[in-house]
């Protein structure tokens, strides 16, 4: 198994991309048309915000799910007891957000959901017959006016050795949305399992996005496209003394989309945050 690295601009890449979704549940893309000075600016915003008391001003709504979680909500993986060792925010085009934060993070939103939605349609034209079949209606049109899919702001602490035993930045799961979008991170960490098991690192040099399958795509491709486990291990060293930012977007269907027999998007997501006890 190889999680293929995809140059955007070549005549294959459609194709190569969703071999590699099919695969690994992976795929890495480069000289894509997502600004990368962007994503750095919004790095260095929210290192600033993440370190200022205010932060806990923006604590998140439980019913709207926007906002700041902090580090004492943080999720705790299905069949894990630990809370992950991150807080977050969650921005909607909706939702709350600092005025000083706002500009930069839907500029980001805005092109990270149209690249989004653009390899949604190679996954959707690459599918075989019988897989596409099992879609209820075409794939792009499933986050149409959503309004649900969702940018998450993380950031994990440094390291200060009094963490909860067996506490991991992110322990190790799968994504609940269709696809996610993932810029490079400041700092290394994420790895993905491999079909025998193993953790490997995720290649993803600045300016290059890490894309994965979610487990709303699984269900709806019939287990075609896998939802792979992956997580963000712990630092040695000095990387122990950084924080590590990422900025993933999780893209989500309108909640009515019938996913498959035993599902709707609602169900399904209502299903894993209870799971996650976020709500």
């Amino acid at each position: 198994m190889k999680v293929q690295n995809v140059d955007y601009r070549s005549a294959d890449a459609a194709e190569k991309f969703v071999e590699s979704l099919r695969t690994t549940g992976f795929g890495v893309i480069r000289n894509h048309p997502i600004s990368h000075e962007l994503v750095e600016k919004i790095y260095a915003e929210w290192a600033e915000f993440f370190a200022s008391a205010d932060k806990l001003e923006w604590r998140y709504d439980p019913k709207t799910q926007d906002g700041l979680f902090p580090a004492d909500v943080s999720e705790t993986a299905k069949g894990h007891t630990a809370r992950d060792l991150k807080e977050y925010y969650h921005i909607y085009p909706w939702g709350k957000i600092p005025d000083s934060l706002r500009e930069n993070a839907m500029e980001y939103y805005r092109q990270a959901e149209a690249f989004a939605a653009e390899l949604l349609s190679w996954v959707e034209a690459h599918s075989p017959a019988e897989v596409a079949e099992l879609y209820r209606e075409p794939l792009s049109n499933m986050i149409k006016d959503s309004g649900q899919t969702l940018l998450r702001v993380l950031h994990y602490p440094p390291m200060t050795g009094s963490e909860e035993p067996g506490a991991v930045r992110a322990a190790a799961h799968e994504d609940i949305n269709l696809l996610t979008v993932l810029p490079a991170a400041n700092e290394p960490g994420l790895q993905v399992m491999d079909v025998d098991g193993e953790w490997m690192d995720v290649p993803c040099d600045p300016g290059q996005l890490v894309i994965n399958v979610g487990d709303m795509l699984q269900e709806a491709s019939g287990g075609y496209f896998p939802s792979t486990t992956h997580r963000v291990i712990n630092p040695t060293g000095e990387g122990c003394s950084q924080s590590r930012l990422s900025l993933p977007l999780f893209l989500h269907p309108r909640p009515q989309v019938v996913l498959s027999d035993k599902h709707t998007a609602d169900s399904y997501l209502k299903e894993r945050l209870r799971e996650l006890g976020v709500i």
